[in-house]
């Protein structure tokens, strides 16, 4: 009984090493857009992408055909989600980085971007797992999009001072 059960949780580790091994820099990239943190420097993304993989390997025997690729994805998501009102909302603990391209964005528009441009899930999907109408998808989809094809200009130059003659 002991043998058989070592036997079943070495299979499930090592099951769950070459998920992470694949998907793994995929999920981390996905965190660092979301965080809009810059690459090299991305404490809350590790963060994230560290509890999503921990929920996910939990989870990893009821998955039953489930893929787990989206089972992270969308731990990784809600968690985001969940987060963005206190990192980023009222309180205002943690901004993101100001040289990234999504700092412009809301987190939620950063939110509903990332997963249906970079991770190519459908619509009707992303709503679903936000909890949002379809309609609130696609116009912060399209808000998001003008925001970066368009950036708001910074500040008007100084003008400097020109010495009466």
């Amino acid at each position: 009984m002991r043998e058989r059960r070592a036997l079943r949780d070495a299979r499930r580790a090592r099951e769950f090493e070459a998920f992470v091994a694949g998907a793994a820099g995929r999920l981390l990239h996905a965190a660092t857009l979301l965080t809009a943190e810059p690459p090299d420097a991305n404490p809350r993304a590790r963060r994230l992408l560290t509890h999503a993989l921990a929920l996910t390997y939990a989870r990893w025997d009821r998955l039953r055909g489930e893929d787990p690729y989206d089972r992270a994805r969308q731990e990784l998501a809600v968690r985001f989600a969940r987060g963005a009102w206190h990192q980023y909302g009222a309180l205002g603990r943690t901004r993101p980085d100001p040289g990234s391209v999504l700092a412009h964005l809301s987190p939620q528009e950063r939110l509903v971007l990332v997963l249906r441009l970079y991770e190519g899930v459908a619509e009707e999907q992303t709503a679903a797992l936000l909890g949002l109408p379809a309609e609130r998808v696609r116009a912060l989809c399209a808000r998001a999009m003008a925001t970066l094809l368009h950036p708001p200009r910074g500040p008007a130059p100084a003008l400097a001072e020109v010495a009466p003659s």
